[in-house]
């Protein structure tokens, strides 16, 4: 046993028992310096993305802290979780329509919002440009155009439903050619559209019809629907319903759009709607003086060619006379 036991300490003292204790606390100090490095890394960005979120208007810090709040309260996580997200959904939204965060700070101007629409109908160029200048008819075959009154050839006001309340806009025409386009600007105290609407003749009986507008929401629903893009849809189907309108009622009574035949320029009338309907009914009328010249011509000319062709008869047989 003596002899055992001796032998157990002479291993031990043979063995590097104090460089494996060195390195074991060497080892020790690295892992702990590793972790507390970690930890205040983690401290510090997240101290850094509280400072951007409060700056930025703290959506995030209050779902944080209403989250926090709630757990204190005794709320279960799940119930914390759900009040913390609906928190910064509607500090999302303040932000988007204008209002900021509880910070403050957030822009008041909106985003543009851009339209582009086209459809193809079947009518000639002129009958589509005259059903379109007939303003005040959109609201019998619009959706949510309630009410448009003409107060001069170039000043249009207008009233339409966003969501559940009404808006007025005012439009005053830029620029207006009979058959080409018409190019207009708004305002408005809850948004405005600016825009322009041009015709293109593809067969006699076929006009392409292209709308371009840019949209300026101001009012909070017209600013919250802007995040769904719901102006464009509504766009999208009041188009649809003026080229149903076309199809089935314009296509049949032609004759009775008129429409607006006058021209505008930088914003005033160069030529009323009486003096152009003067000007198409001249431009008609020397059409048909010149059509009747022509076949005036042609009868002469035809009466000249038969008056030709009998002095050649009767040539023919006081030559043959003579010969005998």
């Amino acid at each position: 046993m003596a002899e055992t036991d001796q032998r157990d300490k002479s291993l031990a003292d043979e063995l590097p028992l104090d460089r494996l204790k060195d390195a074991g606390q060497e080892l020790l100090e690295a892992v702990v310096s590793r972790a507390v490095g970690s930890v205040t890394g983690k401290v510090t960005g997240l101290t850094d993305r509280l400072t951007g979120v409060a700056d930025n208007g703290g959506s995030g810090l209050t779902a944080a802290l209403t989250g926090a709040k709630d757990l204190a309260e005794g709320k279960s996580p799940l119930k914390s979780a759900l009040g913390a997200g609906v928190a910064g959904a509607k500090d999302k939204v303040k932000q988007a329509v204008g209002g900021g965060g509880s910070g403050g700070g957030g822009s008041s101007d909106a985003k543009v919002v851009n339209i582009i629409e086209e459809f193809d109908v079947g009518i000639p160029l002129r009958v589509a440009y005259n059903q379109w200048t007939t303003f005040e008819d959109f609201p019998s075959f619009t959706r949510k155009v309630e009410k448009v009154e003409q107060e001069s050839d170039e000043k249009i006001s207008w009233r339409a439903q966003i969501f559940f309340s009404h808006r007025d806009w005012e439009s005053t025409i830029i620029e207006q050619v009979p058959d080409e386009r018409i190019v207009w600007k708004s305002t408005g105290a809850k948004g405005y559209v600016d825009g322009a609407v041009t015709f293109h003749e593809l067969a006699p009986t076929m006009t392409r019809i292209l709308l371009v507008l840019e949209y300026y929401p101001q009012g909070f629903f017209e600013k919250t629907a802007n995040l769904w893009r719901a102006q464009g849809r509504r766009v999208r189907s009041d188009f649809k319903h003026i080229k149903r309108h076309m199809m089935t009622r314009t296509i049949l009574d032609q004759d009775e759009a008129e429409g607006w035949r006058g021209e505008i320029r930088d914003e005033e009338v160069v030529k009323t709607h009486e003096e152009a309907l003067d000007e198409e009914e001249k431009a008609d009328q020397d059409e048909e003086t010149d059509e009747d010249f022509e076949d005036e011509d042609e009868t002469e000319d035809e009466t000249d060619e038969e008056d030709e062709e009998e002095d050649e008869e009767e040539r023919v047989p006081a030559q043959a006379s003579r010969s005998k």
